[in-house]
């Protein structure tokens, strides 16, 4: 199975990651929750509900947010890893992460 995983920050400004079975099968879904949330804490992102535990989809939007669209514009590791993760956490062929309407689709 191949995974697409879209990082959207609004407009036109789309961010597309192609990947394939193999990139995504050594990765747990433990695993991709675990640097989801040492990501989380390194940025310094902020709970989008204070009151109760932080859910994935809340760590893939804030990590994507805080993380910055250079980051996924330069398309280097740190994003590549950030698609492996979120297509990991997810287990689903094909996600979009929208930051600008803080939804994953």
């Amino acid at each position: 199975m191949s995974y697409t995983v879209t990082v959207v920050f609004g407009g036109d400004r789309e961010y597309e990651f192609a990947l394939h079975d193999a990139d995504v099968a050594s990765t747990t879904k433990d695993q991709a929750r675990s640097w989801l949330a040492r990501e989380f804490e390194d940025l310094e992102c902020t709970p989008s509900n204070p009151m109760g535990k932080v859910l994935v989809l809340d760590m893939i939007l804030n990590v994507a947010k805080y993380g910055g669209e250079s980051r996924f514009e330069q398309a280097g590791e740190w994003a590549k890893k950030f698609a492996v993760v979120t297509a990991a956490a997810l287990d689903r062929p094909v996600v979009r992460v929208d930051v600008a309407s803080f939804i994953v689709g």
